[in-house]
Order: C-alpha cells, then sequence, then structure tokens
C-alpha cells in the first residue's frame, strides 16, 4: 500500500503552504493513497546536526557504506549513538515513504530553519532515494515565477529541486507554488490580491491532480 510522508515547516498554525499540503494530503487519501506519516518540524523541530553527526558520515564515505539500511554500522562511540537516536526515527520515516510531501514557504528568499535541519539530519553521503517521488507545497511571499524579475531570487523551490534531484538522484520531483501571499497584508501589494487568488486557486488544483494521480505510486523494495 502506498505510504506518503507529510512534512510542514511554515510556523504559521494556519499558513498557505499547510493548507496546500493537507489538500494534497486529503486528495491522496480520497483517491486510495493508504497511509500518511505527519511531522510538523515547526512544533516539534529536529535538532541542527553536530560533530558526532559528520563523524558517522566520515565513516560511511572511509568504510564505503552506501546500503541505508546498514548506515547504523558507521555508529561507533557513545556521541554517535547519540546523535542517531535523533536521526534514526527520521531516517526511518524518510525511507519507509514512497512520495514524500514537503510544504515549504518561502522564508528570506530561502528555507524555513526547521526544514533544513531536517534535510540535513536525514542526509548523508552518496545517498540515493529514487525512484521515491518529492512534491513541495509552496508558498510565497512574492512573485518569483519563470521570467520574472525576481526569478533569480528563489533559493527556496529551486534549492529543494537541485538538492532532491542532485543528491537524492530523485528525478521526479516538483514544486507546486502559491505566489503573491503577501497582497493580502501588504498595501504594496494590494491591486495584485486578484492574481494571488488565482495562484492560490491554481496551486490547489495542481496539488489535488497531482496527489490523485501518484496516489497508487509504490516503490519496489527489496527489505
Amino acid at each position: 500500500m502506498p505510504h506518503l510522508l507529510h512534512l510542514d515547516s511554515s510556523a504559521r498554525r494556519d499558513s498557505f503552504s499547510r493548507r496546500l499540503g493537507a489538500t494534497f494530503a486529503a486528495a491522496w487519501r480520497a483517491a486510495g493513497g493508504g497511509t500518511v506519516t505527519y511531522r510538523d518540524l515547526a512544533a516539534e523541530p529536529v535538532p541542527p546536526i553536530g560533530e558526532a553527526w559528520t563523524r558517522i558520515c566520515d565513516t560511511l564515505l572511509r568504510e564505503g557504506i552506501t546500503d541505508i539500511h546498514r548506515y547504523g554500522e558507521a555508529v561507533r562511540t557513545d556521541e554517535e549513538r547519540a546523535a542517531w537516536a535523533v536521526v534514526g526515527p527520521l531516517l526511518g520515516e524518510l525511507v519507509a515513504a514512497d512520495v514524500v510531501l514537503v510544504g515549504a514557504p518561502m522564508y528570506n528568499f530561502g528555507v524555513p530553519a526547521a526544514l533544513k535541519a531536517w534535510i540535513d539530519q536525514v542526509t548523508f553521503p552518496k545517498m540515493v532515494l529514487a525512484p521515491r517521488k518529492f512534491v513541495v507545497v509552496s508558498a510565497r511571499g512574492g512573485a518569483y515565477g519563470p521570467g520574472l524579475p525576481r526569478e533569480p531570487f528563489d533559493h527556496q523551490g529551486r534549492y529543494l529541486l537541485d538538492f532532491f534531484r542532485g543528491h537524492y538522484a530523485v528525478e521526479d520531483a516538483e514544486v507546486i507554488s502559491a505566489e503573491l501571499v503577501n497582497a493580502g497584508v501588504d498595501p504594496a501589494l494590494a491591486a495584485r490580491r486578484g492574481e494571488q487568488r488565482e495562484s492560490y486557486a491554481a496551486a490547489t488544483a495542481a496539488a489535488r491532480e497531482l496527489a490523485e494521480k501518484l496516489a497508487h505510486f509504490t516503490v519496489a523494495r527489496e527489505d
């Protein structure tokens, strides 16, 4: 049965990215997509990586351990065991997923620190997660789409796509974004509230459609 890992990282309890993620998850369930593991990285933040985590990475590289299920063999010291106590559950959730849904608002042109901390904790050298699917549901205060003046400042959606594809070797990664969400509160963007509503409606529809498409996708596993 397909399994979805749903992550939220917005500091707001009721945010556009959370709404889009909830839409995706509801459509996933309605389409028969199976089980869901939910983790709120803002409400229960994971700690940043420490030196023990880096030593585990060194051992993985030095001993050529690339099988995710053997990562624990690189844990040798008490400090490393303490670090692994944090990593283990997070990594287990990630590996168990067929589809990973990441709710990610844009903060200061990038991703929330809570999301970056999770990425750091679960990422190791030469780690391949293909053919899992990654979906990012995103909200940005301004407009950063293709061809727009602020496109070069998008270090959020583009960063996540580059990371999932470049490090995890995941070919199927997609970002669905609601743009101009600050139009509801920023007087300077008041004239663009119609664009904001259209963007959010389009993102909602895209999230629902993609969830229905992926609801029956499963990863062939040998374990």
